[in-house]
């Protein structure tokens, strides 16, 4: 499971000590709601249906996905689909096939979920070795999945966004700026992604 309420509280509070730019964040925006999925099979296939496509959108696939298919906690039925029942759900040609792809990893047991590394470096490795989860969508199902404290995918255009606001960068920074920025936040850079979000909200409810 994710990181709670308190985890993230705590994380925030430390960060803040020694950067006051966080605290000041948190001070504006207040400390952000935890983002909890389910370990397993159906978080890592939402997790790919989200890729390159709006909250919402994201949203009514899911749910046309769900009418179409029943129970998506299930690999095995998604495995069994037709490429026509998941292209008439919205998914795309690509998509269609990482579906089924991830379906038939983890049926087959060549991906266990339930038993990924602990190095959270080797994790994002053995997810990415399959076809349609690349490194963003390994290290959104380690946090929000998983829990994993120190995940910080600086490759997330929000998370570089807000990052450069929140430290008063003129310029949205890279991806490498990203990571380098946040070496100082180690053991607690996924708690400073989700407060990245959420700042990210703010700003877009502001605007």
């Amino acid at each position: 499971m994710g990181l709670s309420a308190e985890q993230l509280r705590t994380s925030l509070d430390t960060l803040g000590v020694s950067e006051p730019l966080i605290a000041a964040a948190v001070t504006r925006v207040g400390y952000p709601e935890p983002r909890i999925r389910d370990r397993g099979y159906e978080t890592l296939l939402r997790t790919i249906v989200g890729q390159q496509v709006s909250v919402a959108a994201a949203a009514s696939i899911w749910t046309k996905l769900g009418a179409a298919l029943g129970d998506l906690t299930s690999p095995e039925i998604v495995a069994a689909a037709s490429d026509d029942a998941l292209r008439a759900a919205g998914l795309s040609r690509q998509k269609a096939s990482y579906a089924r792809s991830l379906a038939e990893e983890v049926t087959s047991g060549r991906l266990d979920l339930g038993n990924l590394p602990a190095d959270d470096e080797e994790a994002i490795v053995q997810l990415t070795r399959f076809k349609g989860i690349g490194r963003w969508s390994a290290e959104i199902y380690l946090l929000f999945a998983e829990g994993r404290p120190d995940i910080w995918p600086a490759g997330d255009l929000a998370v570089q966004i807000e990052v450069g606001r929140i430290m008063g960068h003129a310029e949205r920074p890279s991806e490498k700026l990203t990571r380098e920025i946040a070496e100082p936040w180690r053991p607690h850079r996924g708690a400073a992604a989700i407060l990245a979000w959420h700042h990210y909200k703010a700003d877009m409810d502001v605007i």
